[in-house]
């Protein structure tokens, strides 16, 4: 094991999987020459060439769409979007045609796509750069949709990513770029993370936190804070594939602990949280001895002001507070 920041893990994966199979390019905007908006693919251009890493037109819709073209010819293409905000310009391409592709040809047409990008607030940049559209891909058949909390997680999930027959949804957190977590030596051997498999990070006898994303790092300091101050064990269960979703690990932690709080960067209104509280409803309403709180955004487009955004989002203060008034 050794420490990579969570870019360079996936910048890994991409380098990996390039060598691996010769189908796969990277396009998007700025990701060659200069080496990426984010530096994910800062030294591939040199290595791999024109023809693997690809500069594209700023034209979502235009690049999007060649993509989704392109993987229906065999090719697999990984597309940055230099914000998931920009989605919105390529919303055909990407639901109209890439989710329904292989079921409409009876499955003979693949779509092995992976489109990635930051899909995140609390960086200061306005309501039209700070989205988190998790739950809008996840309302579509045919999409999958991922959202790595950590360098090791974010490596193994694109990895398999892009082995995926069907399009994938990479949503990434330019808060956790920078941050470093521990992540296998290649020489140990293939690190793939598969889609639709949730890990319990923390384990808990209490509460469930269940959560994805960066709010996986606010959940893990709340329930360090329950267990010094306040004698909850808290458990953590970091979602990783928002769809597929593992309900088996969902649910069984909250068998195990009779209560949950859902931590989601995504709006309230019908968000991943709104989901995995109606699964916890049908499935484990029985165990419960108190009901499902929720910590969300509130519930108003991306606020300028970084003070007043960074308590817009979920944190680990307010995940405590509906801890507390539950426990």
């Amino acid at each position: 094991m050794r420490e990579l920041q969570y870019r360079h893990a996936i910048r890994e994966a991409l380098d990996e999987e390039l060598a691996r199979d010769e189908n796969v390019v990277v396009m998007g905007e700025e990701v060659a020459q200069y080496n990426g908006a984010y530096k994910v693919t800062e030294g591939l251009w040199e290595k791999w060439g024109d023809k693997r890493i690809v500069d594209t037109p700023i034209s979502e819709a235009g690049f999007i769409g060649m993509g989704v073209g392109a993987s229906m010819l065999g090719v697999r293409p990984v597309m940055e979007l230099m914000f998931w905000s920009f989605h919105s310009v390529a919303f055909d391409q990407l639901v109209n045609n890439a989710s329904c592709v292989r079921y409409m040809s009876g499955g003979l047409i693949n779509v092995p796509i992976v489109v990635r990008g930051p899909a995140n607030g609390g960086t200061g940049v306005g309501a039209t750069h700070s989205h988190c559209p998790e739950s809008l891909f996840a309302a579509f058949p045919g999409l999958k949709v991922c959202a790595p909390a950590t360098a090791s997680d974010a490596k193994g999930l694109m990895k398999a990513a892009i082995r995926d027959n069907d399009p994938v949804f990479f949503m990434e957190n330019t808060k956790l770029y920078g941050l470093e977590g521990e992540v296998s030596d290649p020489s140990e051997g293939d690190h793939l993370v598969p889609l639709g498999l949730a890990e319990v990070k923390r384990e808990g006898s209490d509460i469930s936190l269940i959560a994805h994303g960066i709010s996986v790092l606010h959940a893990l300091e709340a329930a360090e804070t329950l267990a010094s101050e306040h004698s909850i064990s808290a458990e953590v269960v970091d979602l990783r594939s928002i769809r597929p979703l593992d309900q088996d690990t969902i649910i069984n932690s909250v068998i195990k602990t009779n209560r949950a709080v859902l931590v989601d960067e995504s709006k309230p209104f019908a968000g991943v949280s709104s989901q995995i509280a109606t699964l916890i409803q049908e499935h484990a309403f029985d165990h419960l001895d108190a009901p499902v709180k929720r910590v969300c955004t509130i519930d108003a487009p991306a606020i300028y002001s970084p003070h007043i955004e960074n308590e817009q989002l979920p944190n680990p203060r307010r995940v405590v507070e509906q801890v507390l008034a539950i426990a």
